[in-house]
C-alpha cells in the first residue's frame, strides 16, 4: 500500500473530536510513509489532514475540477496537483491514483465517495480496502443501515465486508494493510424457480 485517498467534510463540524481525528490520520499517514491523495480543498477536514501530512514531511496530491476552485477554496502548497474537467474525472482520478480508501466525518459529497468506492468493490472494478474513520460514532448510524440492507436482501452479507471500521486512524491503517482483498458474491443471481411449475 503506496497511497491512502481520503474522503472528508470541506467543514469541520461542531465537535472539535473531528479535527483532532483528521490531524491524527495527516500524522498516521505521514508516519508510515503512505502518500495522500484527496479532494484538493484547504478548508474543512480535508484541510486538516492534508496540511498535517505536509507538516509531518509527507507527500499530498490534490484533485480538483476547475469549477471548483472558488467553493472549495483550492490548496496552492500541495506536492502535486491535478486539475481535472469535472467530478467524474476527480474521482475516477482518485480512484486510479490510491492503493486503498478512508472516510472522514462528512457531508453528501463524502458519502456519495465513499458509495461510490464500494459500489466499484461490489462489482468487482476494484479490490482496494475501503475504511471508515468511526469518530465519535459518527458512521454508526450508517453502518446500522448497511446491516438493515444486509438483513432485508438488498445488500449481500459478503459485500457488507468491504466496509472496515474504527475509532482511531492507528487501527483503521493497520486494518486496511492487513485486509485481504475481499472475495465478493456473485454479482446477479437468476430469481428462483417456483418449483409448482
Amino acid at each position: 500500500m503506496k497511497r491512502v485517498c481520503v474522503f472528508a467534510g470541506s467543514s469541520t463540524g461542531i465537535d472539535p473530536a473531528y479535527t483532532v481525528a483528521a490531524r491524527q490520520l495527516g500524522e498516521t499517514i505521514a508516519a508510515s510513509g503512505l502518500e495522500l491523495v484527496y479532494g484538493g480543498s484547504k478548508v474543512g477536514l480535508m484541510g486538516e489532514v492534508a496540511n498535517t501530512v505536509l507538516r509531518h514531511g509527507g507527500t499530498v496530491i490534490g484533485v480538483m475540477p476547475t469549477g471548483l476552485f472558488r467553493t472549495e477554496v483550492v490548496h496552492t502548497g500541495l506536492s502535486r496537483f491535478i486539475e481535472v474537467k469535472d467530478m467524474h474525472e476527480r474521482k475516477a482520478a482518485m480512484g486510479n491514483l490510491s492503493d486503498a480508501f478512508v472516510a472522514l466525518p462528512g457531508g453528501y459529497g463524502t458519502f456519495e465517495e465513499l458509495f461510490e468506492v464500494v459500489s466499484w468493490a461490489q462489482l468487482g472494478i476494484h479490490r482496494k480496502p475501503i475504511g471508515l474513520l468511526n469518530v465519535q460514532g459518527y458512521y454508526v448510524p450508517l453502518l446500522q443501515m448497511v446491516d438493515h440492507a444486509v438483513r432485508v436482501g438488498f445488500v449481500r452479507s459478503a459485500s457488507r465486508q468491504l466496509l472496515l471500521a474504527a475509532d482511531n486512524a492507528p487501527d483503521l491503517l493497520e486494518a486496511l494493510k492487513a485486509h485481504p482483498p475481499a472475495e465478493v458474491e456473485p454479482r446477479w443471481q437468476p430469481p428462483a424457480q417456483d418449483s409448482a411449475n
